[in-house]
């Protein structure tokens, strides 16, 4: 709907640019049409007549009057100009009853559209090491990255979900060392685990599990024979996890790949041949501030191992190499620091690194009780995604991972993530849905059944609350895009509290609005915007990964 409208007072300004100034150059991009704030100023408001005043040298309220002349949109039943030259528009009633009717006929195809049909896009998500199980800040990963990929694929896109892991380097190599501590601890044996080894409880169960298994076979067990199980058994719980949030991956790729086929050396090589790499105090560092970045970084140290951003730039060469329109990583501040150093330097190598980019996320707290709770109950001094799950489920836990933009910072109120009650915004719009579904069953047992959908009275829906609510549907579609083109699924989140709520005003008011009458047609009109919001409601949910019960 939005689009149409915007097409034709595209149309309109060129009317009047011809008119007034043939010659003049107009930022055409600059011009928005958006839904009005407020009823009372329409339905949309365009910015037309400020954005022409500049380069047709006229005033803004003119300019917007001759819009309103030109613009031809059968559906626009009036237009005022506000302020110093807004256009309001205000639409037909007739226009807001056929958005019911579209909903209805698209059913769970509603919301979703062409906008970016023929990319192909790549989101890289979660990508913990297999060093420990996923923690809330890793959850807060997983659902952002998960919900970026779902609105993609919403406007058309072909989505890639990508896991990136590393089962080599330092760490692993102090994760089989602390299992091997472990392990013989569980055989009564005197340990100590190794510095800065990890102290979770997890490995205490992996090592139990193994000295049960294997008795005292292991105490001669190579390093890798360690690590291998220390990072089957960890992956084995990500994985669980994971599929507890409902998310999959299409592709899990392994940094070790990269050394295997000589992908480190060669780029490492590439950068130098290009000039940006050199030696300094023992290590080689890539020239960075060649780049027009503010500092050099270290990409093989002293002891001749290579950083974190070796691998990473070398990563991301394969990445551009397979040909994506568009390449999302998800990233915590604790590696965002890195992305445009890796962007660089992959764009260094002659990469086309244009549709490379991040999605940030900030850190989580957890309060319980109006305090950060601090300490797992269970596993060393983080608190894990299961554990939460364990109290929340899944459906609160997506939502309240991704209703809060996600550069912000996130508090997590486990207690009101736990209410039943309005409060708490999940249970509001899915106990909306159920509501709506309860409706839909009363009226089939009553053998109350639409009419086809061309054939709807829906001008009967006359009334300010069922105007409106038809409004908020006709968003749906447009909001599906911007989110996704934001990278934005709070918007979602938002869209839909603020739908769940007009439908329980609508529905609790006092003013009448019974679904179900003596009056059939009325009933029908009613009955379809039922259906129209709860299919909206289902398609909403549905794109943040989250259920839409029929009962609660």
């Amino acid at each position: 709907m939005r689009e149409d409208l915007e097409a034709r007072l595209l149309q309109a300004v060129a009317r009047v640019v011809r008119e007034l100034a043939p010659d003049a150059e107009v930022d055409l991009a600059a011009i928005s049409l958006v839904p009005a704030r407020s009823p009372e100023h329409g339905d949309y408001a365009c910015n037309a007549g400020l954005v022409l005043a500049k380069p047709l040298r006229s005033p803004p309220r003119l300019l917007a009057e001759k819009i309103a002349a030109a613009l031809d949109a059968p559906d626009v039943e009036r237009i005022e100009i506000a302020g110093p030259g807004f256009l309001n528009l205000y639409l037909a009633r007739e226009r807001w009853h056929q958005v019911v009717s579209r909903v209805l006929r698209a059913g769970e195809a509603w919301g979703r559209s062409d906008a970016s049909a023929g990319e192909t896009v790549q989101v890289e998500f979660v990508s913990a090491n297999p060093t420990g199980p996923l923690t809330i800040g890793h959850g807060r990963n997983a659902v952002i990255g998960d919900a970026v990929a779902r609105l993609f694929e919403a406007v058309g896109c072909k989505v890639t979900r990508e896991y990136y892991f590393n089962d080599g380097g330092r760490q692993m190599r102090v994760l089989a060392d602390s299992l091997r501590a472990r392990y013989e601890q569980a055989l009564g044996r005197e340990a100590e685990l190794p510095e800065d080894g990890y102290q979770g409880d997890y490995l205490v169960e992996i090592a139990r599990a193994l000295a049960d298994e294997q008795g005292e076979a292991w105490l001669d067990a190579e390093q890798d024979q360690f690590k291998k199980r220390a990072q089957d058994a960890i992956f084995a719980d990500i994985e669980s996890t994971l599929q507890r949030l409902g998310i999959s991956f299409d592709v899990y790729f392994n940094e070790a790949s990269l050394y295997e086929n000589g992908s480190i050396d060669e780029v490492l090589e590439s950068l130098r041949d290009a000039g940006f790499v050199y030696e300094g105090e023992g290590a080689v560092w890539l020239d960075s501030t060649h780049m027009d970045l503010d500092r050099d970084r270290v990409l093989v140290r002293s002891t001749g191992e290579p950083t974190y951003m070796l691998p990473d730039i070398a990563y991301h060469r394969e990445k551009v190499s397979r040909g994506f329109t568009r390449i999302i990583d998800v990233l915590g501040p604790d590696h965002i620091e890195q992305f445009p150093y890796v962007k660089a330097a992959t764009g260094a190598l002659g990469c086309d690194v244009a549709g490379l980019e991040v999605v940030m996320y900030q850190w989580v707290n957890l309060r319980s009780g109006g305090e950060i709770v601090k300490m797992s109950t269970r596993k060393a001094s983080f608190i894990t995604i299961d554990e939460v799950l364990d109290q929340v489920g899944s459906d609160v836990f997506r939502y309240f991972m991704v209703e809060r933009r996600a550069d912000t910072h996130l508090d997590f109120d486990l207690d009101l993530a736990r209410e039943r009650s309005d409060r708490n915004p999940v249970y509001k719009i899915q106990y909306a849905h159920a509501r709506l579904c309860s409706i839909e069953r009363k009226a089939s047992e009553r053998g109350v059944t639409l009419p086809p959908i061309d054939d709807l009275p829906l001008q009967r829906l006359d009334s300010p609350g069922e105007i409106e609510l038809a409004k908020r549907l006709g968003h749906f579609p447009d909001l599906v895009v911007h989110a996704a083109r934001a990278r934005e699924p709070q918007e979602v989140t938002r869209y839909l509290l603020d739908l769940a709520t007009a439908f329980h005003t609508y529905i609790s008011d006092g003013r009448g609005h019974r679904v179900l009458s003596e009056d059939a047609d009325l009933s029908h009109a009613r009955l379809a915007l039922v259906g129209a919001i709860r299919t909206t409601l289902a398609n909403g949910l549905a794109l943040l990964g989250i259920s839409a019960p029929e009962r609660m």
